[in-house]
């Protein structure tokens, strides 16, 4: 199938609220639409993970971040520029999504992705989509599509057919929280 084709699928499936597995500029990734909290209710449950821990989201451009950031430092901008791998920052003050996405201190993961596919999607979605690691809580995060589990993909409404066979090992984002007065701290390098 091709990319369009593709895309045009699993937007069908977040704008009803399922859930995708799909290919990130990391990981493999569970996700759905950040703005809506049924949605991700079925990716909390489905990766057996606590409500109060957050969840990332990702957007396709840093222009987007102050529509789910009161308020955006600076810094960001650079570290977002010259990131040499993924980063996710962890910026205070979440706005416009689903509660259930949010961190308890009102905290939110956010990635700018470098990856075709998730450009593309989040591009023709015009939302933030979750992007959670495609394990179920407690096991380690597959480093390629074919080290999902059989619960996770079963368990989702969606599994794009992208970047299936690709082999290469992938690694998680780099997360860093920045303060509002850009004071920042890695949580994992």
């Amino acid at each position: 199938m091709a990319l369009r084709e593709e895309i045009a699928k699993a937007i069908e499936v977040l704008k009803s609220g399922g859930t995708i597995l799909y290919p990130t500029d990391t990981i493999w990734g569970i996700g759905c639409d950040a703005t809506n909290e049924q949605a991700v209710k079925k990716v909390q449950e489905l990766k057996g993970r606590i409500a109060s821990k957050s969840l990332i989201i990702l957007l396709d451009t840093e222009n987007k971040l102050g529509g789910y950031v009161r308020e955006v430092p600076e810094i960001a901008y650079d570290l977002i520029e010259y990131a040499e791998k993924p980063l996710t920052i962890i910026y205070s003050g979440a706005k416009n999504l689903a509660p259930n996405v949010i961190n308890e201190d009102g905290s939110i993961g956010i990635r700018i992705v470098k990856n075709p596919f998730c450009e593309q999607l989040i591009q023709r979605f015009r939302l933030p989509i979750v992007s959670t690691s495609a394990n179920t809580s407690g096991n380690p995060a597959p480093k390629n599509f074919a080290d999902i589990e059989e619960d996770v993909l079963n368990g989702v409404d969606y599994v794009v057919n992208w970047e299936q066979d690709d082999m290469a090992e992938k690694t998680p984002s780099t997360i860093m929280k920045l303060e509002p007065d850009g004071r920042f701290s890695f949580i994992r390098k």
